[in-house]
């Protein structure tokens, strides 16, 4: 006998976790193990609780949904992990799909929708929504501006989030548990790979970028 699906929720909003929670248990087949509200509670429960598919919000606090989904894929290779966002632009679909995610659907398509993608994505196959797949793809093949996936390295994003979102140099160093120097020199050589000088600008360009909560 096949097992339940086993599905991990990650949403800054409860509201949504528990409305996707009671839509998936009641439709069979799934079985809801976990709930996060960010990106790195979401990394550490892949880690505890091994789910089957990341069901995920691409913008979060302190981790956003794409480099939560590199991290959650490296710690559980083989996890599945859907992208269910308020942003239907090309960016964030491109974003999710370079950092291994095999669904992207939008919330305001019909819950039947999330379904389908879901049991594609266990079926070793990809499901984006019709109305950005067309796009993401143009927008892959045409992309030859500077972002922060081709400037920065993944630990750079990390700390461009968490300055984006108000935190101080010494709470980023507790909260990546690293040195307050290690830190800084992160912040600087953000700066120097984007050209940007100053917090408030930092904070415009990971919001543009998608990489911040806020």
């Amino acid at each position: 006998m096949e097992h339940d699906t086993t599905v991990l929720l990650v949403d800054d909003h409860s509201v949504m976790r528990e409305g996707l929670r009671s839509l998936l248990e009641a439709q069979g087949g799934f079985h809801v193990i976990g709930e996060a509200r960010t990106g790195r509670e979401a990394v550490e429960k892949v880690k505890t609780l091994a789910p089957d598919v990341v069901v995920m919000d691409v913008r979060m606090p302190e981790l956003n949904g794409f480099d939560a989904a590199r991290q959650a894929i490296g710690a559980k290779p083989g996890l599945k992990v859907i992208a269910l966002s308020g942003l239907n632009d090309d960016a964030s679909a491109v974003g999710m799909l370079k950092a291994g995610a095999v669904g992207y659907v939008t919330k305001d398509c019909a819950f039947d929708e999330l379904v389908i993608a879901i049991r594609t994505a266990i079926s070793n196959k990809v499901y984006f929504s019709p109305e950005v797949i067309a796009r993401a793809a143009a927008h892959t093949e045409s992309d030859n501006s500077k972002s922060a996936f081709s400037e920065l390295s993944p630990r750079e994003r990390e700390v461009l989030q968490l300055i984006s979102e108000g935190k101080a140099t010494k709470n980023i160093a507790i909260e990546l548990n690293v040195s307050v120097k290690t830190a800084e020199t992160h912040r600087r050589n953000i700066m120097e790979k984007l050209g940007i000088d100053s917090v408030a600008e930092l904070t415009k360009y990971a919001i543009r970028e998608g990489l911040t909560g806020v």
